[in-house]
C-alpha cells in the first residue's frame, strides 16, 4: 500500500505529469498538493468511464504461468478481496504496477547499539504529521525527496533537527527560469546538449547555476560526486532551515547508546527523541515466482525497463519500475500504451538475445555514470526515456516534418517542453486535442497564479530569433530531402507562403 504524510506536495509540475490526453485543469496548481492529485485521477476516471472496470480492494495473492502459457499465454490469478474471498481468474495479459517504492529498507544493522535507544524511530513511509515531535530533538536519517521534506517540516516544530547523510547532496529548487516550473526546461534541446556536450562540462554548468542559489560546500551538503551521478534532490526550503539554524547537518551515524547519538565526525548529540530513516526501499514481487523475474540487490533484468526477456510468450509486463529524472506518471503511461499493443500483437518483440543485450547495455551504462546505491539500479533520463518508448510505440513525434508543415507546433515541441501531449500528435491513439493543448501549456502555467489584477505591462516574448532559425532549419532541411518531399513542399514559393502565416504582421 502506499502511505504519504498530510503536507505531501508532488515534485513534478501538472503539465509535465499530466496524462497525454487529459490536460490538468488550467486552475489547478503547478505543484499541486496530494489531494488534488487524487482529485486529478477521480476526473480522468470518470472522464473516460474508468471505474466499472476496476475492482477496488482486492489482494493478489499468486500469479503463475498456466499450464499452456508457451501457446497460450495467458495467467492463472488469485485473488482476495476485502472481507477475505479468494478467488482465481484467468487473464490473458497481465501489468504489474505496483512500483518501485514497496518494502521499506531499514538497514538497523548498519546503526550499532539501536537496540539500545530509548527514543522512537521508523521509516519515513510512517511518518504522518510534525506534531508529536513539538519540542523534541529529531534526527532525519538520509538527504532524499522524504528525508529532506520531512527534516525541513520538523525543524519547524522540534527543538532541533540533525539531518544525517554519507554522501550529502545536490539540492534543486522547484523554482526554474523567472519562477517557471523547473521541469517544464526539460526539454529536446537541452537533452541533446548533455548528449553531445563532455560529461564533466555539462556537470560543471549546471553545479555552478546551483551554487549560485547557495553554496554548497559552505551549507556542508556538498557531495564528492558530480550533480549527474546521482538522483538530486528536490527541496525549495532546505536551505532557509540550514541557514536559520533549525536544520543541522551532520555526517553518518556511528552507534547509538541510550538516547545518545554519535555521529562520524565523533559529535554526540544527547537526548534524542525521534530518529526517521529516510534509507529509500526495495521492491519485489512476492506473488510471482522468482523464475520469472528475478530481483537481486534492487535489480530485475527487464527488457526497457518493462518486459521479462525470457518469457516464451509477451503477455507480462512491469509498469513503473523506473526513476526517472522527471515525472513517473507519464513515463508509465507510455509504457502502459507500449505494452497493450504488444499484448495485441500489433508490436513484436526483438529475440531473447537481443533483449538481454539491450538489458546488459543500459546496466553498464548505468554503473558507469551513478553512484553505486540500491537507488539507482533504476534510473533513466526522462527525455531520452520518453523518446526512445515512444519510437517502438510509433508516436515520436517528428520534429523536422512538424517544423515544415506547422512550424508554430514544431518549434513548441522542439524548443518547450517535453509535456506528454506531445505523443498524442499522431500514431495510434492520436488525440485530437493534442496540438491545442500544448500550444495553450504557457496559459495554464500562468492561470493559478494570476489571482488579482495587475497594472504592470505585460513584456512581449520576441519569436523572431527562434522563427530566423526555424525558418533556416526548414530551408536546410527542404534542400537536403528535397528529392523524397511532397509536392507542395518542393516548390519554394508553395513553402514560402505556408511559413508566411506565422512571420509578424501577417
Amino acid at each position: 500500500m502506499a502511505s504519504i504524510y498530510h503536507s505531501v506536495i508532488i515534485n513534478s509540475s501538472k503539465e509535465m505529469m499530466c496524462f497525454s490526453d487529459f490536460p490538468i485543469p488550467a486552475h489547478f496548481p503547478n505543484y499541486m498538493h496530494n489531494s488534488l492529485i487524487m482529485d486529478y485521477f477521480r476526473m480522468y476516471a470518470d472522464n473516460f468511464q474508468l471505474i466499472k472496470y476496476i475492482q477496488f480492494n482486492t489482494k493478489v495473492l499468486q500469479l503463475k504461468q498456466r499450464s499452456d502459457f508457451s501457446h497460450s499465454g495467458q495467467w492463472d490469478v488469485e485473488t482476495e478481496n476485502k472481507d477475505g474471498k479468494k478467488e482465481k481468474h484467468i487473464f490473458d495479459a497481465v501489468m504489474i504496477c505496483i512500483g518501485h517504492h514497496c518494502h521499506p529498507n531499514m538497514p538497523l544493522r548498519d546503526f550499532p547499539g539501536i537496540d539500545t535507544f530509548t527514543g522512537k524511530y521508523f521509516h519515513s513511509r510512517d511518518y504522518k504529521s510534525p506534531e508529536e515531535w513539538r519540542n523534541k530533538k529529531a534526527i532525519v536519517v538520509g538527504i532524499g525527496n522524504s528525508g529532506a521534506d520531512i527534516a525541513v517540516e520538523l525543524s519547524r516544530v522540534t527543538k532541533q533537527l540533525y539531518l544525517s547523510t554519507r554522501r550529502g547532496s545536490w539540492i534543486l529548487d522547484r523554482l526554474g527560469y523567472s519562477g517557471f516550473p523547473l521541469d517544464l526546461f526539460f526539454n529536446r534541446v537541452l537533452t541533446f546538449l548533455q548528449s553531445v556536450l563532455p560529461f564533466g562540462v555539462v556537470c560543471g554548468l549546471a553545479e555552478r547555476k546551483l551554487n549560485q542559489r547557495f553554496d554548497h560546500a559552505l551549507y556542508n551538503l556538498k557531495p564528492k560526486h558530480r550533480l549527474f551521478n546521482q538522483h538530486p534532490t528536490l527541496n525549495d526550503e532546505l536551505p532557509n532551515r540550514i541557514l536559520s539554524g533549525t536544520v543541522q547537518v551532520k555526517p553518518n551515524i556511528r552507534s547509538f547508546q541510550g538516547s545518545s547519538v554519535e555521529f562520524d565526525d565523533g559529535s554526540v548529540v544527547e537526548d534524542v527523541d525521534l530518529v526517521v530513516f529516510a534509507t529509500g526501499y526495495r521492491f519485489s514481487f512476492p506473488f510471482l515466482a522468482s523464475q520469472v523475474v528475478s530481483v537481486s540487490e534492487n535489480k530485475a533484468s527487464l527488457y526497457k525497463y518493462v518486459f521479462p526477456p525470457e518469457l516464451d510468450r509477451p503477455t507480462l509486463a512491469i509498469i513503473g519500475l523506473v526513476q526517472p529524472l522527471g515525472s513517473i506518471m507519464p513515463v508509465s503511461e507510455l509504457q502502459a500504451r507500449w505494452a497493450t499493443r504488444v499484448f495485441k500483437g500489433c508490436i513484436k518483440l526483438p529475440s531473447m538475445a537481443a533483449m538481454q543485450k539491450d538489458v546488459q547495455f543500459k546496466q553498464k551504462e548505468m554503473a558507469k555514470r551513478y553512484v553505486t546505491s540500491p537507488r539507482h539500479t533504476i534510473q533513466i533520463d526522462f527525455v531520452s526515456y520518453m523518446d526512445e518508448i515512444a519510437k517502438l510505440v510509433g508516436v515520436r513525434p517528428n520534429i523536422l516534418w512538424l517544423l515544415l508543415t506547422d512550424p508554430k507546433l514544431g518549434l513548441n515541441v522542439m524548443l518547450g517542453p517535453c509535456t506528454p501531449c506531445q505523443f498524442r500528435l499522431g500514431g495510434p491513439g492520436k488525440w485530437a486535442g493534442a496540438r491545442q493543448a500544448i500550444l495553450t501549456q504557457w496559459e495554464r502555467v500562468a492561470r493559478p497564479m494570476q489571482t488579482r489584477p495587475c497594472d504592470e505591462p505585460k513584456c512581449k516574448r520576441s519569436l523572431m530569433w527562434p522563427l530566423i532559425l526555424s525558418t533556416a532549419a526548414v530551408g536546410l532541411a527542404a534542400y537536403v530531402n528535397r528529392n523524397s518531399l511532397p509536392a507542395f513542399l518542393q516548390d519554394p514559393t508553395a513553402l514560402l507562403d505556408k511559413i508566411k502565416v506565422y512571420l509578424p504582421g501577417q
